[in-house]
């Protein structure tokens, strides 16, 4: 025993028999070791094995016993049994100093670790630490734990190896419960073995929490790296498929030329969707009546008459006779050929048909066959078929009163088709007149903002201008101007977005220097850009019933001569 210190019980062991773990300072309590001269391990003083771990279980040199270990059976190097008194021998004493002084950083530094595990901490049996425990009886009782196995635990009489520590008995998975959790734990593993070799305490710049700071600082690192592939390979993703899509149409549109044919007409887009055609007073045209004439077998369209806002009184209640016998009143008709896309009951086109209407002229529209209410497959010869009937229709009912015909977009393709033909014959109408038209449909598709993407795609004309050729849709405005005898009026917006304004400037200028309009007169109205009238509101203009009246009023001047 080392000077000062007197045994308490009557099997402590004689001065001389000192173990050398109070030597090397480990416990300096005078009961940690009074176990070590028992009757039954007294004489035993072989050295220590060289294999022997140097770790918490450290063997006692002088006596050959195992600290850590369970008495009752040979040790691994053939020492005795290491036996312990029992509980009521024991003296209950405080713990020694430098115990509390290893335990105290051991319990900061598993508070640490828990703390730096994230939200979500590992199970309550993994706490780290370097410790000494209580009783150590090969248990892991509470203490300073060891690793997630339990071996860096030393116990407090000497006899567990696995004493008292925090290690979890559960599977190695509980551990690892989400990224990063592994390197942790192994770097927590590799410091307990370091410190249960010196367990001397821990300050705070200890090496461990330098480790689970880089660990952490990797961890976090590789999220944001992640989450930005991430989104970069959906980017690419999607640029390659639109990438193929936009190579495909192309083919797609030289294949099938019906697909062309649909995006010229757009018959199938009905705005607005929820009106009734045969109920034209539910859009305010309360003097309008709805026919349905029939130019071709299986074809059957939809027409709306509009007699003049002086006859509005009259013409309430009244059936389809009383209309038709109103076209020959002393009042002029306009047929007005709409473009694609709508029906007759469009809001642009009702609001022109008040126009006209509060101007003193009978208005009569038809959706073409395919649009509309109307039967029928669309073609440019078949539009130019229910055209032409529907004139004959009125100029059988209208007597001398002058028939002018309105033609709007693509409208006009189908408006100088008419005329032309009607020309043909020797009946022309007593003006036309042109709202944003344009010189053909080729020129016109390039033109067209939906062709903006592939315009200067290699081959444009063979993929997207041939195959409207190909399905017999020409719409050459540019062509029947030079057969049309009559006078030529032409409204056009310089802001047009569809059709634009150089297209129609274009076709007055070819519509000019041609012999047909030689005794004819041939009249240009742009719409300045400031006006915001575009492509289908010049109806809106306050100069317009100017504009008709000074110009219709000439024509029909040179119609009576």
């Amino acid at each position: 025993m080392m000077p000062g210190l007197t045994p308490t019980a009557p099997w402590a062991a004689p001065q001389q028999a000192r173990c050398p773990f109070q030597v090397q300072g480990v416990s300096s309590h005078p009961q940690a070791h009074q176990h070590s001269t028992s009757p039954l391990t007294t004489g035993l003083h072989a050295p220590l094995h060289p294999r022997a771990p140097k770790t918490g279980r450290a063997l006692c040199a002088q006596h050959g016993s195992r600290h850590g270990r369970r008495g009752g059976a040979p040790s691994a190097w053939g020492r005795a049994p290491h036996t312990r008194p029992p509980a009521h021998r024991r003296p209950a004493s405080a713990p020694p100093a430098k115990w509390r002084a290893g335990l105290l950083p051991a319990v900061k530094m598993a508070l640490r670790c828990l703390r730096s595990a994230g939200k979500r901490r590992p199970h309550r049996d993994c706490a780290a630490g370097v410790g000494t425990g209580r009783a150590g009886r090969g248990g892991a009782r509470r203490g300073g734990g060891g690793d997630w196995q339990g071996r860096a635990g030393t116990g407090r009489a000497g006899r567990g190896a696995a004493g008292a520590s925090g290690g979890c008995t559960r599977r190695r998975s509980c551990c690892l419960r989400r990224p990063g959790m592994r390197k942790r734990n192994e770097s927590v593993t590799v410091e307990h073995e370091r410190a249960a070799a010196a367990p001397a305490p821990l300050d705070k710049g200890c090496s461990l929490r330098h480790s689970l700071r880089l660990a952490a600082a990797d961890t976090g690192m590789k999220r944001p790296l992640g989450r930005r592939y991430g989104l970069w390979f959906r980017l690419r993703k999607l640029i390659i498929w639109l990438l193929g899509v936009y190579i495909a149409i192309p083919f797609l549109v030289k294949l099938c030329p019906a697909i062309q044919a649909k995006l010229v007409f757009l018959n199938f887009v009905r705005v607005p969707y929820f009106i009734d055609l045969k109920r034209p007073q539910d859009q305010g045209l309360n003097h309008t009546c709805n026919y349905y004439l029939q130019p071709e077998e299986d074809v059957t369209i939809g027409v709306w008459h509009t007699v003049p806002a002086a006859l509005w009184k009259n013409a309430r209640g009244k059936d389809q006779l009383w209309f038709e016998d109103a076209l020959g009143s002393s009042h002029p008709v306009i047929l007005y050929l709409h473009g694609n896309a709508g029906t007759r009951g469009g809001d642009h086109r009702v609001e022109l048909y008040k126009v006209l209407s509060s101007l003193g002229y009978h208005v009569v529209t038809f959706d073409y066959r395919g649009w509309g209410d109307s039967i029928g497959s669309p073609s440019e010869r078949g539009m130019t078929y229910d055209a032409l009937h529907v004139f004959d229709w009125i100029k059988a009912r209208s007597g001398d009163n002058p028939v002018y015909v309105w033609g709007h977009s693509l409208g006009t393709g189908v408006a100088t088709n008419l005329v032309r033909r009607l020309c043909e014959r020797e009946t022309p109408p007593d003006a036309l007149i042109l709202e944003s038209p344009f010189t053909n449909i080729r020129e016109e598709a390039r033109s067209h903002p939906f062709s903006v993407i592939y315009r200067y795609f290699p081959g444009f004309d063979w993929f997207f201008l041939d195959p409207i050729t190909t399905s017999g849709i020409k719409f050459a405005n540019d062509e029947n101007v030079k057969y049309i005898s009559c006078s030529l009026l032409i409204l056009h917006a310089e802001d047009d977005p569809v059709v634009p304004f150089h297209l129609g400037k274009k076709l007055y200028n070819i519509a000019a220097t041609s012999r047909s309009f030689r005794d004819y007169k041939v009249q240009f109205v742009p719409f300045h850009t400031d006006l915001g009238y575009r492509h289908k509101y010049i109806y809106r203009s306050p100069e317009l019933p100017r504009i008709l009246r000074e110009f219709l009023g000439k024509s029909e001047h040179e119609h009576h001569h």
